[in-house]
């Protein structure tokens, strides 16, 4: 009897790349059940229409077009939940992973009885042939980071940041549950989720140059994995949101320095002057942070973005005006160092704020 395989095949603006990677995928068919599902993340290049033509001639090929839904793990997650093999393969969408690395991490997985399979782009057999020497450099800083903020168990992987791997979906399926959509990498929310409780090898990958499109790493990915390690090394007991969030106070902390400071020594303004305008830039500058970064799954746009400045100003005076009386009474009867009695009206207004905006600003 032949193994039932589900491939997920989470894809936005993959269109050249997708239709080629389907055709060699449906060969797999001589050897096991097979069920394509290509996630897709409302593509503007066409990528969803030209899967769904396949689908109606192949029921082998099933779509999930998502609309007000983005992000890679959320979409590798939905598609695992969505399907009915008893294992599951993960893999790019853009050219860059072998099927045949599917074949033989499936074998892999089925003779050593483990839980997952994972491409690795770090073997010593490895062959990188698509990555930068930049790109390279980044993810090796990446998973030495990721390894200190796992468990033990998994030390002997050098590719945590891998998306290509083969899952048994009995043995994984309680954990994929519990993956935070907006992680970093779905392999390694997998892992840390787990706690040690899977049981995994690797395989060599041969990483192939992207053949269209570019590729989809930018700062918002490189700030997601940053929020992943300090969830994960809290053991995931404060909101991802929350940590993200708390990053961006620290950015408006320095904006509010620097707009003191130079207002002081630059302007002539004296403290007491100078704070307010620089709680209310370091206001508007942590706004406009979290906009593009923490919640950009609700991220406001023009008319909107106006209106949530607005309204996140609105739900921060009660703190600004709290930061800037205990800022100047810290100053005026404890000490006269600007900089701790800055200290003292910042953390007054965290909490506040996180809760505050998160429900009245981006309604989330």
């Amino acid at each position: 009897m032949k193994t039932h395989l589900s491939v997920i095949l989470p894809t936005f603006n993959e269109r050249n790349n997708i239709l080629t990677l389907l055709d060699e995928l449906l060969k797999l068919s001589d050897s096991y059940e097979i069920e394509l599902i290509v996630v897709d993340d409302s593509s503007t290049d066409g990528t969803s229409s030209s899967v769904r033509e396949l689908a109606k001639k192949d029921r082998r090929i099933r779509l999930i077009n998502r609309l007000g839904r983005a992000g890679l793990s959320s979409a590798i997650k939905e598609g695992c939940l969505c399907a009915t093999g008893e294992v599951l393969a993960i893999m790019d969408t853009d050219g860059q992973h072998e099927v045949r690395s599917i074949e033989n991490g499936l074998e892999k997985l089925i003779e050593g009885k483990l839980d997952f399979i994972t491409g690795s782009r770090f073997l010593e057999k490895s062959d990188i042939k698509g990555l930068s020497d930049a790109r390279r450099g980044g993810s090796n800083i990446a998973n030495s980071l990721a390894r200190f903020s796992l468990p033990k168990r998994y030390t002997h992987l050098t590719d945590f940041m891998s998306g290509c791997m083969v899952l048994n979906r009995q043995s994984c399926i309680s954990c994929i549950e519990k993956i935070d959509v907006n992680g970093f990498k779905f392999f390694y929310e997998l892992l840390a989720v787990s706690k040690g409780k899977l049981k995994g090898e690797e395989i060599e990958l041969i990483f192939q140059p992207r053949k269209y499109g570019s590729s989809k790493l930018d700062i918002a990915i490189v700030w997601d994995f940053l929020v992943s390690l300090v969830h994960t090394c809290l053991q995931r007991s404060i909101p991802r949101k929350a940590i993200s969030f708390g990053f961006v106070g620290s950015t408006g902390v320095f904006v509010q320095f620097f707009v003191v400071y130079f207002l002081i020594w630059f302007i002539g303004i004296d403290f007491e002057n100078a704070l307010p305008f620089a709680v209310v830039i370091a206001a508007s500058s942590n706004f406009l942070i979290n906009n593009a970064l923490t919640f950009r799954s609700n991220r406001l746009k023009e008319r909107g973005l106006m209106i949530g400045l607005f309204k996140f100003l609105l739900v921060s005076s009660l703190p600004i005006f709290a930061n800037v009386g205990l800022a100047t009474t810290f100053f005026n009867y404890i000490s006269q160092n600007t900089l701790l009695s800055q200290i003292a009206g910042i953390i007054v207004v965290y909490i506040w704020n996180y809760a505050a905006s998160s429900r009245l600003v981006w309604n989330n």
